[in-house]
């Protein structure tokens, strides 16, 4: 399984791994890395220092390629950048924005550069503007989340740039990864089902809800506010559903929200904190290492190419 992704990155196989705030720590992108994926730090809404501690944290238990994924939102972007610029990391994902101006600094650097992307306006965009890649994610995934779905933005994202594009958005075994690549990609990001690894540092009580959630457990909310988030349904998500409903306006809506994250992933609170999780969250029911979970993916996804060969004689 050799894609322009693996030759580009130097990784032995074209997963990445998501960055998700308060969850993919270097622990977790440590992992993934040894395991011949591309691990994923998420700076989220942290300052310059953590994210460089978690970049030297890496580098000490890790030679293999990794990344670090910046909200673009966030008060410390510029501090971040000037981190990641100077620390030389490999790789930077991107979300909620454009990260145009940053861009000739880290290529100089030579970090490589794949903005996570909703459309296919923003991919286009992304790619005069110099990008490597870009991640094509669709409103299945966990967190923030657009409208399109990954099987309607793939191909369309594939069909209007030359560059390599990475499928994500509810992909969580080897039949996903294999739809995929079928639809264009040349890789695929894979988040929720990470969250349910050994070396996953976030709350026990946030994997178990993941575990025990149904396929319609993943819902969305926030959609009023102009910036929607899928968690798992729980007594918080029911309390943004009848501000929703009540009309409240957006700053009353968002201040529900404001914690909520770290509150489940670091405190462990799966009533009142934010779940956040992708549709995929029904398919996953156990916990296991990274580098099984890698496995099981390639072997899965090598079965089933199997069996559609066969279908198709």
């Amino acid at each position: 399984m050799k894609t322009r992704v693996c030759e580009l990155l130097n990784i032995e196989y074209p997963i990445f791994q998501g960055g998700m705030a308060w969850v993919s720590t270097y622990e977790l992108a440590a992992a993934v890395s040894e395991a011949g994926g591309l691990g994923i730090i998420a700076a989220g809404g942290a300052d310059g220092e953590y994210v460089r501690n978690q970049i030297r944290k890496i580098k000490e238990i890790t030679k293999r390629p990794f990344g670090i994924n910046v909200m673009l939102m966030s008060p410390y972007v510029d501090d971040v950048m000037k981190i990641i610029i100077e620390e030389k990391v490999p790789v930077i994902t991107t979300g909620a924005g454009n990260p145009g101006k940053y861009i000739k600094a880290l290529k100089e650097k030579g970090t490589k550069v794949f903005p996570v992307v909703p459309s296919v306006a923003l991919a286009k965009r992304m790619e005069k503007e110099g990008v490597d890649g870009v991640i094509a994610e669709g409103t299945e995934s966990g967190g923030h989340i657009g409208e399109l779905t990954t099987m309607c933005l793939v191909p369309q994202v594939v069909d209007a740039v030359s560059i390599p594009v990475i499928a994500a958005g509810g992909i969580g075994d080897g039949r996903g990864m294999l739809a995929a690549f079928a639809l264009g990609a040349e890789g695929v990001q894979i988040g929720t089902r990470f969250v349910c690894s050994n070396e996953c540092v976030v709350h026990e009580n946030y994997k178990r809800a993941i575990i025990e959630a149904g396929d319609r457990d993943a819902v969305a909310t926030g959609r009023k506010t102009g910036h929607p988030v899928r968690c798992l349904k729980n007594k918080l998500t029911r309390e943004f559903e009848k501000l929703e409903n009540s009309n409240a306006d957006k700053e009353e809506i968002e201040k529900l929200g404001t914690g909520a994250l770290r509150k489940a992933a670091i405190l462990g609170d799966i009533e009142y904190g934010s779940v956040m999780a992708g549709q995929i969250s029904g398919l996953i029911k156990d916990i296991k290492p990274c580098k099984t979970i890698i496995s099981d993916l390639i072997k899965d996804y090598e079965e089933n190419l199997k069996k559609l060969k066969e279908w198709c004689r």
